[in-house]
């Protein structure tokens, strides 16, 4: 600790504030510095919490607990801990896009990230020394802020999903905040609004793109290498000409993970295993709809085909369960401008009739009967009554997940779609929803949210200190969330509810981390993954 006790009281890091024992306050010199009275963290937690109770609005509440945070890490995360439910959608998504929005002009306080810039890559060594300030870092979140859940493109301001995401990292999972760095990449904005507002705090100027551009990312991936020889490296909202690229570049060389492609697939593949489980219905027989073939959408799609083969399909024979469809209709092979990714997945115009006629969701859906439909579109209400309606009428429990968000970009509400499928379909959404009741059943909605799944993926491969994370690794956590669905229940969830984030993580982590020693990727002497996990828990405690 430090000997100046102003220092330590502006560290979040060894801030204990009103906590601070008497016998503290002496050898740190903070005689006089704070209040007489010493308390303890549940006391703390209490009055912070009665405060964040009286703000009127989330942005409110959510500029109120990054002010904790900013100033006290442990009492951050004590509060986190016993709110999780209610503090989720106010640190993370949706308020989060409302401060990521408004970064800018919101400013108070780095919160230990790393700036680094297109503009200036010789300082990149310096600067992540300089964010990390000496702290042994595990886990770093980069993104470079171009394509932000579904509001797009917010340069530097994207900084603020990265320290969302690392707060949740902690909450769920337990994983030392002293041990994470948020890191953005600014290579310039194509967000005009951004670049017309002088107070913007990133680069003036249009993204850099091309070798340019993947330049600076492999100056940043091997420093940090250099610097952390331990991190998980967690890519985050990049966008979809880069993060397939960026992905395929470092997945077999190091611990790395990008949670807009893997962890949105493991979360819906989970959702899927947990519907098919109280459905009693096998993967392998079902049809796969994408409506959205972007980075999440095939990133998922890449996800259910890996499984399908796990369960015994030949490559050709799992392609043929998929159907994308973008903002042109079902995607045929030659359609202009596909993806790599696209294309794998894109569809012989011989096999319709019409095909020149499948040009919009619902033509689609009633040529090819799709039990499974999964929107990631950002396109808001086209999951509509007549197509839910199409779907009932040839599958009995239709498997529909409506995953854009925030709020307003939902292609459906859950309680609609229970009510037009007759209570048959099985649901999970992208954005919180509230239970929904029909006809005598209170139908649990489960929320789709990456938070359920990517902590204990992280945490256990951290703490294997795993040479590389493998699609078994990635498997053996989508079936520990899907694992934990009650079929006999009326109205189950397809997945586990946020309220017991914490609980299940540490499954999730421990099985990840035994798949990592199985395969012999562990870097460390354990030998089983609920030691090798125990040993680097954190808990939010003076």
């Amino acid at each position: 600790m430090e000997n100046n006790g102003q220092d330590l009281l502006n560290n979040p890091f060894l801030n204990r504030g009103t906590a601070f024992s008497l016998a503290d306050r002496e050898k740190f010199h903070l005689q006089g510095l704070l209040p007489p009275t010493v308390q303890t963290i549940e006391q703390q937690a209490q009055v912070t919490y009665e405060q964040f109770q009286k703000k009127n609005s989330n942005l409110e509440k959510r500029i109120f607990l990054m002010t904790i945070f900013n100033t006290n890490r442990v009492l951050f995360f004590k509060l986190f801990s016993q709110h999780i439910m209610e503090f989720m959608p106010i640190v993370y998504d949706p308020t989060i896009a409302d401060t990521i929005e408004n970064y800018s002009h919101l400013f108070v306080n780095p919160q230990n990230a790393a700036f680094l810039s297109i503009d200036n890559q010789e300082n990149i060594r310096t600067a992540l020394k300089n964010a990390a300030a000496g702290r042994p870092i595990k886990l770093i979140v980069v993104t470079d802020g171009e394509a932000i859940l579904g509001i797009g493109d917010w340069g530097t301001q994207g900084v603020d999903i990265a320290v969302g995401k690392l707060m949740v990292y902690t909450a769920a999972a337990g994983i030392d905040p002293a041990q994470v760095l948020p890191v953005v990449l600014d290579a310039g904005t194509n967000n005009q609004a951004l670049l017309n507002d002088p107070l913007y705090l990133g680069n003036h100027h249009k993204r850099i793109k091309g070798d340019a551009y993947h330049q600076f990312v492999d100056n940043f991936v091997n420093t940090a290498e250099e610097l952390f020889p331990e991190m998980y490296l967690h890519f985050e909202d990049f966008g979809r000409d880069n993060a397939s690229t960026i992905l395929n570049r470092y997945k077999d060389k190091i611990l790395t993970f990008n949670d807009d492609i893997q962890g949105t697939g493991i979360i819906v593949l989970s959702g899927i295993l947990g519907a098919l489980n109280i459905s009693n219905q096998k993967l392998t027989e079902q049809k796969y709809l994408c409506f959205g073939a972007g980075t999440a959408g095939t990133g998922i799609v890449k996800q259910i085909y890996q499984e399908m083969m796990n369960e015994g399909l030949s490559a050709q024979e799992a392609k043929e369960h998929f159907y994308l469809v973008d903002k042109q209709g079902l995607l045929f092979e030659d359609t202009a401008d596909l993806t790599p990714e696209q294309k794998m997945f894109a569809r012989k115009r011989s096999e319709f009739n019409n095909s020149s006629e499948l040009t919009t969701l619902e033509a689609v859906v009633k040529a090819i009967h799709p039990t499974i439909m999964v929107g990631t579109s950002t396109k808001p209400g086209t999951f509509t009554q007549e197509i839910v309606k199409e779907m009932a009428t040839y599958t009995d429990r239709p498997i529909i997940f409506p995953l854009s968000n925030p709020t307003k970009l939902a292609e459906a509400t859950a309680a609609d779609l229970i009510k037009w499928s007759d209570g048959r379909a099985l649901v999970a959404t992208g954005i919180p929803s509230k239970p929904v009741e029909y006809q005598g059943v209170n139908y649990e909605i489960g929320q789709a949210n990456n938070a359920l799944v990517y902590p204990g993926l992280g945490l256990g491969a951290i703490a294997a200190n795993a040479r590389v994370l493998s699609d078994t690794m990635i498997s053996v956590a989508a079936h520990s969330l899907g694992g934990i669905v009650d079929p006999k229940q009326p109205g189950a969830a397809v997945l586990p509810p946020v309220s017991k984030l914490n609980i299940f993580s540490q499954t999730v982590a421990e099985n990840v981390s035994n798949q990592a020693i199985k395969e012999g990727l562990s870097q460390n002497n354990f030998t089983n993954g609920h030691d090798a996990v125990c040993a680097i828990k954190w808990e939010a405690q003076y």
